[in-house]
């Protein structure tokens, strides 16, 4: 027995994945064509073809969801002469999975106009109350009105049977390596599952979280566009294991509005300052890491791991003492620093909302000032998504481990971790230069890495820094000497003194002292305000309470911006303290934990569950709910209520941004 050429199980399954990969894009032609009055106004040939190209990605992720069980079946190393009913039922198994997803895909072409979108399961929660009659109705409506797609949608149906591959089930009898042939297909199905694998997750290296549906971000020059380069499978798939966003309805819209509002209408009338900005998140710099806000905790001598950034502090900074990030991971981290999004149940990457109208701090300065603007990360070109809502929100251009790898200044890979990036002071030195060359005013961020296991530092430096309590804390230890570094030859630089910094971290990180084990201890973040010469911009409050999605509203108001935005922030530095507050959402309980005034209260989305006094009961030892004013109570339910309300219709809605675009 033989296997013709094109019969062989391998050479076959390629044929029929190829198949599919030929289909998914005929799919997304016709989408594009069904569509295209929403895109013809931009969309050039050049740009469609890149946007085609960036959907292979996506394309393959979803195809090998589609087709896991077929490869696993087309790669049983089975005697083919024992199986001549086997690849019939392989048959059946690859078209009725490709067709579902095929069909999906279609049904999308006219979707899409109505939800602006690729379907995802919040679908099924949509429609779940129109029952099995109602569905149907739906569904017949919309084959007699759309019956051209039903009939591509059969011949594409005909397409999968008819091409599907081996086609002669009937084997050739002659001579047959038995040994040879289970070695062949053993070894092509070792090597197919991490192939699947890397494929499922959209990249090989671990330094790339799995692909969502917001990397589609990353190719496209405004959110329709992600219509083209996404697939409904991939879609689908990526929110499977989510809970849609549901928007509560604590109270009537007019009331929510009264109590609290994301608009934001500056009626300053001083002109505009053109300062450039400059915003470091430093990954896990945590409180707990730093002397300056220790010393009473652990002593008047307590050092920490931070001394540059505690000496920048105590010269010349503004701080706070009840600061707090919105998230507990970097994905949150950004969207809450750099345009003011809290996350409340599911961080924004990883939520169809991602695909939403974003504004940031990059936009607003970007296209209604006329700013450059640029996000930095040393890590490989679309790690952590962080490209993709780079580009979302706005932000021109992207310098990443490959940009820096082409400057000849630097000594490209010889400067990588080995794991993650680029080394913090090399690539921090990078980031102070390449801001040199552009034209200002400016509004910058980068994201630093030396600080993520496996905590890799230069050779050269190993043994220099404290080692402390945990292993995070000798590589925080660098990274405050890299941002040394980083300031000395900022200062240098013609930029220098126009510019304000914003330093936070994306979230906390290890913890030690009891009172950083708590809900709320697990969210204390450092956020810093530098502006070198305004001796006005300095000193520690230790009254107001506040959050990352604070920082752009105060950056903004510092710039004296004249235009309304939406922003879940408030201003750090004139907000009445009683009027300050921080929000976020706690996965340890999952509910909500407020904290303003005197008290922090956690809300499991329909009671408040606990309060507690929290500038004295720092470890959160004793629930006082029983003993909480009632007013107070109300007041802070009511307006926890608001913001999480209007948070939710909004994502929803795609209200996120105010069309005052040029």
């Amino acid at each position: 027995m033989k296997f013709s050429f094109r019969n062989h199980p391998v050479v076959a399954l390629l044929s029929n994945l190829l198949l599919v990969y030929v289909l998914f894009t005929l799919c997304r032609l016709v989408f594009l064509a069904v569509n295209w009055p929403m895109y013809a106004d931009t969309m050039t040939w050049s740009h469609a073809v890149s946007l085609f190209v960036a959907g292979l990605k996506f394309d393959t992720t979803a195809i090998l969801y589609t087709n896991a069980l077929v490869i696993l079946l087309m790669l049983l190393p089975l005697h083919w002469k024992e199986c001549r009913g086997y690849y019939r039922v392989v048959r059946w198994v690859f078209v009725v999975c490709n067709t579902v997803a095929l069909w999906a895909n279609l049904m999308d072409c006219v979707y899409f106009a109505y939800t602006g979108k690729r379907t995802t399961t919040t679908v099924f929660a949509e429609f779940s109350h129109e029952g099995t009659g109602g569905m149907m109705k739906i569904m017949g409506e919309q084959f007699l009105d759309n019956w051209y797609l039903v009939v591509l949608g059969l011949l594409l149906s005909w397409l999968l049977w008819r091409l599907f591959l081996p086609r002669n089930f009937k084997p050739k009898t002659s001579s047959f390596n038995l040994p040879r042939y289970y070695v062949q297909m053993g070894c092509a199905l070792l090597l197919a599952v991490p192939l699947t694998v890397a494929g499922m997750r959209g990249g090989f290296t671990m330094a790339v979280r799995p692909i969502t549906i917001s990397n589609a971000n990353q190719y496209v020059d405004r959110p329709a566009e992600t219509g083209i380069v996404l697939n409904t499978p991939f879609s689908i798939y990526r929110t499977l294991s989510k809970q849609p966003m549901m928007v509560p309805r604590y109270m009537s819209d007019a009331e929510a509005v009264a109590l609290y509002s994301p608009l934001h209408v500056p009626s300053d009338s001083v002109a505009f300052q053109p300062k450039n900005v400059v915003v470091l998140i430093l990954e896990s710099f945590g409180k707990q890491h730093f002397g300056y806000y220790n010393r009473t905790l652990r002593g008047g001598s307590y050092k920490g791991f931070t001394p540059f950034l505690d000496s920048l502090i105590t010269h010349g900074a503004m701080t706070w003492q009840y600061s707090y990030a919105n998230g507990r991971k970097s994905i949150e981290g950004m969207p809450s620093v750099l345009s003011s999004l809290p996350n409340y149940v599911e961080p924004l990457f990883l939520t169809p909302a991602s695909l939403n109208h974003l504004s940031g701090l990059a936009r607003e300065l970007g296209e209604e000032k006329d700013y450059t603007t640029a996000f930095f990360h040393g890590a490989q070109n679309g790690s952590m998504g962080f490209q993709a809502f780079a580009r979302a929100t706005g932000f021109q251009r992207y310098y990443g481990r490959t940009e820096y790898n082409e400057d000849p200044r630097f000594h490209g890979d010889d400067d990588f971790d080995g794991t993650w990036a680029i080394f913090d002071e090399e690539f921090l030195q990078y980031y102070a230069l390449q801001m040199s060359q552009m034209q200002q005013p400016f509004m910058t961020a980068v994201f630093t890495a030396s600080s993520h296991p496996p905590f890799a530092m230069p050779d050269r430096y190993k043994g220099r820094f404290p080692k402390g309590e945990r292993p995070l804390q000798e590589s925080i230890g660098y990274t405050d000497n890299a941002l040394r570094l980083f300031f000395h030859t900022a200062s240098r630089q013609p930029w220098y003194r126009n510019t304000l910094f914003v330093i936070t971290a994306d979230h906390s990180s290890t913890t030690i002292d009891p009172c950083y084990t708590t809900t709320l201890g697990n969210h204390t973040v450092p956020i810093i305000l530098y502006a070198p010469g305004d001796s006005l911009l300095h000193g520690y409050d230790t009254e107001r309470v506040v959050e990352q999605i604070d920082i752009m509203p105060t950056v903004l108001s510092y710039l004296h911006y004249d235009r309304p935005y939406i922003a879940f922030g408030k201003d750090m530095l004139h907000t009445p303290p009683a009027e300050t507050h921080a929000l976020h959402w706690v996965t340890e309980f999952s509910g909500y934990q407020f904290v303003k005034g005197r008290y922090a209260i956690d809300f499991d989305g329909q009671t408040v569950t606990a309060a507690y006094r929290y500038r004295t009961d720092s470890t959160l030892s004793r629930n006082v709910l029983g003993e909480m004013p009632a007013d107070t109570l109300r007041q802070m339910t009511r307006q926890m209520q608001s913001i999480v309300q209007q948070y939710m219709h909004r994502m929803t809605t795609d209200s996120l941004v105010v069309y005052h675009r040029r």
